[in-house]
């Protein structure tokens, strides 16, 4: 296949990042029109963590049977399609009645998701084929949620106080036109030589154990325990029955030997703690701004502005030490800066006093804006160039799955602590544990960054792609888009 050109190159990019844009935008842009949608949709605390995770958890499911089915039938094809069933659900969502529609539009919102970010990344990690240019381009991409952090919570905010909520999800679609229009002229349509055949059985049991998860965790503080077990027995028969099954297939819908790398595996179990934090972050910001201080939308997204702007600036940075220097460094930075806001809220109380909430805000924005370039890049580096659409998938589906845990987690923590008292005296002492929380999963990003990317750890990933590319199994082959 010849070498793209540096010009074509940068167009590819700027492609992919607008379908990243318009699926992150409309989280961030969501969090603050949160309390606008309880008060008008009469909504509860966990009604509002099912706006949030029914498009997270259908997202997280679909991801690589999108990406799979993208290899078989074409990557331009599920590309466009992606993009209008996003725009449509979109729309759907400016016009629901009720909390129950507005979730499932959510839910038809995910389904366009799917089919866009696993394509987008695979284009990239196999388009910058050089490992610096590659860590630079993920930096990039990184950027952009920086970005959507930046611009969300300030258009979320005015459009909430002028127009209304619905408006949020009318700036999808000059967004989507837009990357539907420049994907139809400038991206070729392209194949997988040897696509995977679809593992029914195997989407069903991620479905199953998702979905099951989820659900239990955000019910827990309002129902019976007798009624959220047999949730859980699902959730672990569900994961028994993928690692029973998965191994036994030729082609299996995630290849379990990826697991062998200890970067691959650490890179999985980062995505997931980080996206938790910034669930959960985000979910409790949001709340605390607006109904505890009684600030408009607008004013919440300007407080949220400490904690974009670190990310937007910090994301290219982490790219280029990744690419100069490994993704030890920036893992160590985002894990330590992590860490450190999360404690800053949990054990003084944060958000009680305008400097330490600034310090908080900044702090976590730097640790975000550093973990993302170092994740992508660890879960595709070692592997074979026919194995990295896959691994992108995985480490998408861990971001995904990890926001959405995190959401359900520190919503059903902070249900259960504020209970029937007032809201507002109650909130503080409520989200504590939750706070706890996001310390931890930093915690964890610093130590798995510390301790999975060292010789040994390189070792592994080492021999895992050596007995990936030996064997007999017919793998995708995920090829540049020209």
């Amino acid at each position: 296949m010849p070498e793209l050109s540096h010009r074509r190159r940068m167009l590819v990019l700027a492609i992919c990042c607008m379908s990243l844009l318009i699926v992150s935008l409309d989280n961030t842009v969501l969090n603050v029109a949160l309390p606008s949608m309880q008060q008008d949709l009469n909504a509860s605390t966990s009604g509002l963590q099912w706006t949030i995770d029914a498009y997270t958890l259908v997202l997280a499911s679909l991801l690589m049977l999108a990406g799979s089915t993208a290899d078989r039938i074409g990557r331009k094809r599920v590309f466009m399609a992606g993009l209008v069933v996003f725009t449509i659900g979109s729309v759907l969502c400016s016009l629901a009645p009720n909390l129950e529609a507005l979730i499932a539009f959510r839910m038809v919102q995910a389904v366009g998701g799917s089919m866009l970010n696993p394509v987008a990344m695979s284009i990239i990690t196999n388009t910058f084929t050089d490992p610096r240019e590659r860590a630079r381009a993920i930096g990039v991409w990184g950027a952009v949620v920086g970005i959507s952090m930046a611009a969300g919570p300030l258009v979320g905010g005015l459009l909430v106080d002028s127009v209304g909520w619905r408006s949020i999800f009318w700036i999808n679609l000059p967004v989507g036109l837009a990357a539907l229009l420049l994907t139809l002229r400038f991206v070729p349509e392209s194949r997988a030589p040897h696509a995977r055949r679809p593992d029914p059985v195997g989407q069903v049991l991620v479905i199953a154990l998702f979905g099951s998860l989820t659900y239990a965790i955000i019910e827990a503080p309002s129902t019976p325990f007798g009624s959220i077990a047999p949730l859980a027995a699902v959730a672990l028969a569900a994961l028994v029955g993928l690692l029973l099954h998965e191994p036994r297939r030729e082609e299996p819908l995630i290849d379990l030997r990826f697991f062998r790398s200890a970067p691959f595996s650490g890179a999985t179990v980062i995505a997931i703690s980080a996206f938790a934090a910034l669930g959960g972050f985000l979910f409790l910001s949001t709340l605390y701004l607006q109904n505890v201080r009684g600030l408009t939308a607008l004013e919440a997204g300007l407080w949220m502005l400490p904690m974009a702007v670190p990310t937007f600036l910090c994301a290219p940075l982490s790219g280029r030490l990744v690419g100069s220097r490994g993704p030890r460094l920036p893992l160590l930075i985002a894990g330590f800066a992590m860490t450190t806001s999360g404690v800053l809220f949990a054990a003084f109380e944060a958000e009680t006093s305008d400097v330490t909430l600034f310090a908080g805000y900044v702090l976590f924005g730097v640790g975000f804006g550093f973990v993302n370039a170092p994740i992508t890049n660890t879960a595709v580096s070692g592997m074979p160039r026919a194995q990295a659409g896959v691994a992108a998938a995985v480490a998408s589906t861990s971001r995904q799955l990890g926001q959405t845990l995190g959401v359900a987690v520190v919503g059903a923590v902070l249900a259960s602590g504020v209970g029937a008292s007032a809201y507002r005296e109650a909130f503080v002492s409520a989200a504590r544990p939750g706070w706890w929380i996001l310390a931890a999963c930093g915690f964890a990003v610093l130590a798995l960054g510390a301790v999975t990317n060292g010789r040994w750890a390189r070792g592994t990933a080492e021999r895992a792609a050596r007995r990936l590319e030996s064997a007999p199994v017919r793998e995708v082959a995920v090829t540049a888009d020209r």
